[in-house]
């Protein structure tokens, strides 16, 4: 079934309406929650709102099951394995079995593991190890030590985590529990052609490259992002390359010319970065489905996970998830609007 677009999801949440409860879900990034549409919590701001296809997704993308409107209906699939990935939340740090999961689910071990890993295209055990490291990342967040949150997110030893840390963050964990702090990022605002365009850089490559409607929402996603580093305004004067990597940008989209190949600093998890590297080494032209993209990689079973990976990208066109289509033709999902969508594939498909 297609997602209603942006403005009616945004509607039926303002108005609680209980009949788009099966059409769509939203997590809040401020809470770190996700939400069906009639939920009856205090509504947040519009900017903080991400939209999903099913509460599933919105789990493998991070965010937890709501308390209040998700807590009902024990009997059924979703409220099952949400109970799982809540429990998985709440004790990330001890050691749990796959038998232990499926006694609380009330379910052989075998199918547990089995529709867990169908729904949330990663198996409990890795859902775990994804819990342990939002909890990490929290945890040097309020200023703990290395060491001790290394130890208190219960992964055990320090040599694992760094190896772990290091894959997901994209930099060293010290720098991370900072908020990016030693870090210097480059960026700029600029209109393009298909409306205001942040764009950020560290000393690997783009970051961020988000559209928005002013340049305080942007710059404000940024710092939340990377609350502690240096960022910087990059005045063509001093810093020409990323107005240069803009231009050529949006001299792409506006004029035809060729996506420019810019160096990409990816951040995301294993699955998420190999998303990304797939749709970086697709064509102008391209149209995929979700399931084919996760065939692609060799993950026929993460559909779900493939469209959050989509959901999840930071860096707009240069990664281009624009190009990843629901298996029926829909546009599905997109961060930055389903005109955007739009206008992108047209684009390319006139051109090829």
């Amino acid at each position: 079934m297609k997602m209603p677009t942006e403005q009616e999801m945004k509607a039926a949440i303002a108005a609680r309406d209980q009949s788009r409860d099966e059409d769509f879900c939203y997590g809040v990034i401020t809470t770190g929650v996700c939400c069906k549409p009639s939920c009856p919590s205090r509504p947040a701001k519009s900017e903080n709102l991400r939209f999903f296809p099913n509460i599933e997704a919105a789990v493998m993308a991070g965010f937890r099951p709501c308390k209040r409107c998700l807590a009902t209906d024990e009997t059924s699939r979703v409220a099952v394995l949400t109970k799982i990935a809540r429990y998985i939340d709440n004790n990330a740090e001890e050691r749990l079995t796959l038998s232990t999961l499926a006694d609380i689910a009330g379910l052989s071990p075998s199918r547990l593991q089995r529709i867990f890993k169908e729904t949330f295209g990663v198996s409990p055990k890795t859902y775990q190890d994804a819990a342990r490291m939002r909890r990490f990342k929290q945890s040097l967040k309020d200023g703990k030590g290395v060491t001790e949150a290394i130890f208190a997110s219960g992964f055990g030893s320090i040599s694992r985590v760094y190896g772990e840390a290091t894959r997901n963050l994209g930099m060293p964990p010290k720098a991370y529990g900072a908020g990016g702090a030693g870090e210097v990022i480059t960026f700029a605002c600029r209109v393009t052609a298909l409306g205001l365009l942040a764009m950020a850089a560290t000393d690997k490559g783009v970051c961020f490259a988000q559209f928005g409607k002013n340049e305080a929402s942007l710059v404000s996603e940024l710092a939340a992002e990377f609350p502690n580093a240096k960022l910087r305004v990059s005045p063509s004067s001093n810093v020409p390359e990323l107005d240069t990597w803009i231009k050529a940008l949006d001299q792409h989209l506006s004029e035809g010319a060729p996506r420019p190949e810019l160096p990409i600093d990816m951040r995301g998890t294993a699955f998420q970065m190999k998303v990304w590297k797939f749709l970086t080494s697709t064509h102008e032209g391209d149209i995929l489905s979700y399931s084919e993209v996760a065939k692609r990689i060799d993950k026929p079973k993460t559909v779900r996970a493939v469209a959050s990976a989509c959901a999840r990208n930071r860096i707009g066109v240069l990664i281009p998830c624009h190009r990843v289509l629901r298996g029926d033709g829909g546009l599905g999902g997109y961060r930055w609007g389903l005109k955007r969508k739009q206008a992108l594939i047209d684009l390319e498909q006139v051109r090829t």
